[in-house]
């Protein structure tokens, strides 16, 4: 089987042909449930396993997404339940976040010692959110929140295969500039649309630094703080990491060297990433209906915790110098 380990000459990365696309399709089936798409996982997957540390990385997790959540989004369209609203306001403070990521990455996070770290706080806060939301037993949720959660255990009682029934799509009730009101299997969801830009806008610096296009963190989010429905904010945040990861593909492809580092992104090795994940998307996303959020956040946030620890930790280590 040697004819399938291959050099990547950008990235210096030598693997086996199969092991990205499995790798990427396992993770995206999780966490395109959640509206991520699985960058934020992979990150840690090659600086770990295939030692892939020059701020390149970045740029070669934004072409993954780019190839690989089209797949979740389509399901998410076909299915009604893509809140349109949410995902222009999304894209509208993200985009130029991803700008300023670029340079804050390339300039001041060259090290992968504190890149580690860096990677480690976006990742504590992304599980603390998650985490946070399942201790208190959905005690502060609104009464719409608590009514869908009912509904999907109702749905389940009646029979194990049973989810998101067909006619529960997303219907956009009100728009303003103080509050975005929609529809959802008979329940109103509402929020601030001037408060999801700011934090788009943070989200998408900090995604431009990470390669991530800043969905991981925009998704819980709205499910723990603004008490979105998952199923609703699945295709907004998924289509928001999409937009943004193509204005970060083309920034990290730009032919600029700092401090005598690349910051190009391995397109090959993004591209077969992306296959896997175009894969467990479309997979994910077409299952999500059928799963409680409950299990989605726990095994997110268990994993997205012990990697911030890990990270944190060895970001953290002062050289010998």
């Amino acid at each position: 089987m040697d004819f399938l380990n291959v050099l990547f000459p950008v990235s210096g990365v030598k693997t086996n042909l199969l092991l990205p696309p499995l790798v990427a399709m396992v993770i995206s089936f999780f966490t395109s449930m959640g509206g991520v798409s699985g960058a934020f996982l992979l990150l840690p997957f090659q600086m770990s396993a295939l030692n892939y540390t020059s701020p390149s990385v970045s740029g070669t997790n934004h072409v993954f997404n780019v190839v690989a959540i089209p797949s979740g989004v389509y399901r998410y369209i076909k299915e009604g339940r893509m809140a349109w609203p949410l995902t222009w306001v999304i894209i509208a403070g993200t985009l130029p976040g991803v700008f300023l990521g670029f340079y804050i990455r390339v300039l001041y996070l060259p090290d992968p010692k504190a890149f580690k770290f860096f990677v480690g706080c976006v990742l504590l806060y992304i599980g603390s959110q998650l985490l946070k939301e399942l201790i208190s037993k959905g005690k502060t949720k609104p009464s719409a929140a608590k009514a869908l959660d009912e509904k999907f255990k109702e749905q389940q009682s009646s029979r194990l295969t049973a989810g998101i029934p067909s006619h529960a799509v997303v219907k956009t009730k009100h728009v303003s500039l103080k509050r975005i009101e929609y529809e959802f299997w008979g329940e109103i969801f509402s929020f601030n649309p001037i408060v999801v830009f700011i934090l788009s806008f943070v989200v998408g610096i900090i995604g431009g630094a990470y390669g991530i296009g800043g969905g991981s963190i925009i998704a819980p989010f709205c499910i723990s703080l603004l008490h979105l429905p998952a199923y609703t904010i699945a295709g907004a945040t998924l289509m928001g990491t999409f937009m943004t990861s193509i204005a970060g593909a083309l920034f990290y492809s730009i032919p600029l060297i700092v401090s005598n580092v690349s910051s190009m992104p391995d397109w090959p090795l993004g591209i077969l990433f992306g296959i896997g994940g175009f894969a467990g998307m479309y997979i994910g996303a077409r299952l999500q209906k059928f799963v409680p959020q409950r299990l989605i956040k726990i095994i997110l946030g268990l994993i997205i915790v012990f990697l911030s620890i890990r990270y944190i930790l060895q970001g953290s280590v002062k050289s010998s110098v």
